[in-house]
């Protein structure tokens, strides 16, 4: 089925579950930090509508590219896979490096969990049933949503920024967890943070050391052998969710390309998915 692409009029929130819309605007006018007002000017949300019965949940996907892109693999295709299980999807097309740096990607993925959770009556969603998914530099981005969201400002003029940010669940795909040089992904930490960033904001992008007892339950899954992000992002995150009590399902396979977003076929790879169904129908996300 092909959606007409329309941009949601953010001031007249009357949606009903069957209009939403294929493509979102996070902001009604210019994004904040904006440099311009062309496609990658205006971040958005791609919306993969529910198969069959739906589970009145969502997932917001972030694709992974270092911060540099966006791959397709780590967007559409995940997206697709949730909606057969009646989740309502989101794909995040965040704004990303030269053009754009940190804070603007956590402005991007913020905006687009309260924009999904004030809506979430009338699209069918329950507004306690909203997770987000990332890849690679896209788990960094959806680590970031499940470490430093926040309750939202209740003296904001916009109601939508009056909406929490915090996700109801996290799903980290060999994600990028650090900056610490020791062991980060140096293109992802470049593109988001610049050549020379201070250690502060080293430390404080660093989402293993922002983990709390407040963090959502997370899903994890890494390769042994990824030769671009160490296995070592995911470790840290677990232990850190172990730490503090956040339940954690850490899936580690032995041998995988980094990037293999749903499993490029191969018959071991590929059982994340299906054990990641799992999890969120523990969770109450699926039926």
């Amino acid at each position: 089925m092909i959606f007409p692409v329309i941009t949601l009029a953010l001031t007249q929130p009357n949606i009903q579950t069957a209009s939403i819309p294929k493509v979102i605007r996070l902001w009604d006018g210019p994004a904040p930090g904006s440099l311009g007002n062309g496609s990658e000017d205006n971040p958005d949300l791609t919306v993969y509508l529910p198969k069959g019965v739906s589970s009145h949940a969502a997932v917001i996907v972030c694709p992974g590219g270092g911060y540099v892109f966006r791959a397709p693999h780590e967007g559409g295709p995940p997206a697709a896979m949730l909606s057969k299980l009646g989740i309502t999807a989101f794909v995040l097309k965040y704004r990303i490096a030269p053009r754009y740096h940190y804070p603007v990607q956590r402005e991007d993925v913020m905006r687009a969990m309260r924009l999904v959770r004030y809506y979430a009556p009338q699209w069918g969603i329950d507004p306690n049933k909203i997770g987000i998914m990332g890849f690679s530099a896209g788990g960094h981005l959806a680590a970031m949503a499940a470490t430093c969201f926040d309750s939202g400002n209740p003296n904001a003029a916009d109601p939508i920024d009056k909406v929490s940010s915090k996700p109801d669940a996290a799903m980290l795909l060999y994600p990028v967890i650090t900056m610490h040089k020791s062991f980060t992904h140096m293109g992802s930490r470049i593109a988001l943070l610049g050549n020379h960033p201070s250690r502060a904001m080293v430390n404080k992008m660093s989402l293993e050391q922002r983990v709390t007892a407040e963090t959502p339950p997370s899903f994890v899954v890494a390769t042994y052998d990824d030769n671009v992000v160490p296995i070592q992002n995911s470790l840290e995150y677990v232990m850190a969710c172990w730490k503090h009590h956040v339940p954690v399902e850490f899936h580690l396979y032995a041998h995988g390309p980094h990037g293999f977003g749903l499993g490029l076929g191969n018959p071991v790879l590929s059982r994340w998915a299906s054990a990641c169904g799992l999890w969120l129908k523990g969770l109450g996300f699926t039926h």
